[in-house]
């Protein structure tokens, strides 16, 4: 993979961390990072079963969309620029494999949507997390209306939308809106343990159970179940899940390899 300009990557194991590096402006999301997280999307190595999302420095995970960038935008290319975002954090999202968010600082607008589009949110104790669209005059549209509402429900979902105000790390956890907080330096070491969990088990079988937990926002429950059989009966076809069930009559570890 080519190297990038306002991304960093590395892997290790099957552990990828993929971190977004503009620390001069609190790792703002302009149009070289849209590009560069589309190329990423496209074209993740093989052999990755998780992969961690973070910002440069301690200050912020993503503090927004570049203002000065949008500033000029005329209200066709504004729609254009919504529609570039919400595919590229849709790309994230529907990654065949468990995407981390790992939350330092401030992660707003932007980059709190970017956060949603992930499936596991850690957050520090100094973390900051909101959507102050409303105080520009607009609102969250890189998927901001839609995923936080899927996220912590209609009630809490407006109140964060139309107060603009932002919320302690303790204040998310409460409404659903992050997985673990615990003291910055602490972060990683919990991403890690939860990636080891990962790690130990099917990934065709995880990325099967991602999907099918995606479309339950969508899908009628009799359609969704419908679904969930139908992929169930699939899983039984793969190496996998012989290797799966073989080993727990056996009393040993499954050795899974993604077949």
């Amino acid at each position: 993979m080519e190297p990038f300009k306002t991304l960093q990557f590395e892997i290790s194991e099957g552990v990828g961390q993929l971190t977004i590096c503009r620390p001069q402006s609190l790792n703002s999301l302009n149009s070289q990072v849209l590009q560069e997280l589309d190329d990423f999307t496209k074209r993740t190595p093989e052999g990755l079963r998780v992969l961690i999302i973070k910002g440069a420095g301690d200050r912020a995970f993503v503090a927004g969309a570049d203002i000065q960038e949008m500033e000029a935008l005329t209200s066709n290319e504004a729609e254009v620029f919504s529609r570039k975002w919400q595919q590229a954090f849709s790309s994230i999202e529907f990654l065949p494999f468990p995407v981390i968010a790992l939350i330092r600082g401030f992660a707003l607008g932007g980059g709190l949507e970017l956060a949603l589009a992930c499936d596991l949110l850690l957050l520090g104790e100094k973390a900051r997390v909101g959507l102050p669209e409303v105080t520009l005059g607009l609102f969250p549209a890189f998927g901001g209306t839609q995923r936080l509402v899927r996220s912590i429900g209609f009630f809490k979902a407006k109140e964060m939308i139309f107060s603009g105000n932002f919320y302690t790390a303790k204040e998310a956890l409460e409404m659903g809106l992050a997985n673990y907080v615990m003291p910055e330096d602490q972060l990683m070491n919990k991403a890690l343990s939860l990636v080891e969990d990962i790690k130990k088990r099917g990934p065709l079988a995880i990325a099967k159970a991602k999907a099918l937990i995606h479309q339950a926002r969508d899908l009628p429950l009799k359609e969704g179940l419908n679904q969930e059989a139908v992929e169930f009966g699939r899983i039984f076809n793969t190496e996998d899940s012989k290797e799966g069930l073989k080993a727990f009559i056996e009393k040993r570890k499954p050795l899974f390899k993604g077949q």
